[in-house]
């Protein structure tokens, strides 16, 4: 039975009576990593020795570090004036036969600059008057008129913001809806934006949307009338605070939008859903996207559900002190998702707007560190641990096995 009785190839074992495998061999087969620095993890590295006069330092100097720099951001933010007046429940809750009555308490807000003698309870309380007359201008038909106070001159550097609450821009569904091809110039057919990312706003019949996409189709339609200091004294007239809703986006942001999509005529394309109060007929022309600031700031996601967008700005004139009327022009519905919608009047410092977490948490930071230090340091020195010392190693301790 010769043919059963075959010799192994592999010469891995001599059982078989034949010559054992040799040393290179053996370095052949073996699944053992080759013997270099590398593989062997032998490359030189710096391992920190965590000892108390290494650590306890370190902390104290971060919190002497972030400290400072906490506290100084703090007191940019406080340099901030922000009024906030929300006017949701205008429609509901303000007069409407022209008078104006106060705004509860939880509708505005006056967050004043540090050092400044008002407070809130200081001043009086905004008021405000509702009237819907279906003769306006498209748009304009519900009017929501806030009378406040500016208790200081403010700026200049004074920016008017639209304010959402419960919004969720940062919904995955939603932030994908849009086609930024088609955004761009480039002619896209029905079949095309209905195969893209903007479902469910794509197409109606044989016609694609444009702009498509829940994000435009979204896009926030209330505006605001000027703001007007009130010359109440003297006969004097009033006054209109002169905003420019011009350079409000960034100014990387138009390259993204054209004058003209690379449609043949307007009758190719629908408005969305959103925008047929706008245009009730369809377009009889293109929607300028390039020149449209205020859709171009739309379309930047927020990532919080509470978030504010710039609407226009005054980087020259001193907003001075008196008493204010703006008028909102009321078409964006939020009850229906329990949100809120408010305008902010606000300054700006040299960190920005008024946003003072970030110095908070510096200086949390920073007092963590300290605690920890002092803590470990008092550790130090009532029961000081010798270093190296082998008893202290689990397997030597009593009872272990």
């Amino acid at each position: 039975m010769a043919i059963f009785n075959r010799k192994n190839k592999d010469r891995r074992t001599d059982t078989d009576g034949d010559a054992a495998p040799t040393e290179k061999e053996k370095v052949k087969w073996s699944k053992r990593p080759a013997n270099t620095a590398f593989k062997q993890q032998r490359l030189k590295a710096w391992q920190p020795i965590l000892t108390p006069k290494a650590v306890l330092p370190t902390l104290f100097i971060l919190g002497l570090i972030f400290a400072p720099i906490g506290a100084l951001i703090v007191w940019g933010s406080g340099k901030v004036t922000t009024i906030t007046l929300d006017y949701t429940q205008c429609d509901v809750d303000a007069p409407t036969d022209g008078s104006f009555a106060a705004m509860p308490s939880s509708s505005y807000d006056y967050a004043f600059k540090s050092g400044s003698s008002d407070t809130k309870s200081s001043i009086s309380a905004p008021t405000w008057s509702f009237s819907n007359d279906s003769t306006r201008t498209v748009g304009q038909e519900a009017r929501c008129e806030i009378e406040f106070e500016v208790p200081y001159n403010l700026g200049p550097g004074v920016f008017l913001y639209y304010k959402l609450t419960n919004y969720y821009q940062n919904h995955r569904r939603y932030v994908m809806s849009l086609d930024t091809s088609q955004l761009k110039g480039d002619r896209r057919s029905a079949s095309q934006i209905d195969s893209g990312d903007c479902k469910p706003i794509t197409s109606s019949g044989d016609k694609p949307y444009y702009p498509c996409g829940l994000i435009a189709n979204s896009v926030f339609n209330d505006t605001y009338g000027p703001v007007v200091l009130l010359n109440s004294q003297n006969g004097a007239q009033n006054q209109t605070y002169n905003f420019t809703e011009n350079g409000i986006a960034w100014g990387g942001i138009k390259k993204n939008y054209v004058v003209t999509p690379g449609y043949d005529s307007p009758s190719d394309v629908l408005p969305p859903p959103n925008w047929a109060r706008r245009y009730p007929d369809g377009y009889t022309e293109f929607p300028n996207l390039y020149e449209d600031e205020h859709f171009q700031i739309w379309m930047r996601i927020a990532a919080l559900p509470t978030f504010r967008k710039l609407w226009a700005r005054n980087d020259d004139e001193v907003m001075t002190q008196g008493r204010y009327r703006v008028s909102a022009y009321m078409n964006y519905p939020v009850k229906q998702f329990s949100g809120t919608k408010s305008v902010v009047i606000s300054t700006v410092s040299w960190i920005g707007g008024k946003q003072p977490f970030l110095g908070w948490a510096y200086i949390a930071a920073a007092i963590l560190c300290v605690v920890l230090a002092v803590a470990g340091l008092i550790r130090h020195l009532v029961k000081p641990r010798k270093l190296g010392d082998m008893s202290l190693l689990s397997w030597n301790q009593p009872g272990s096995k």
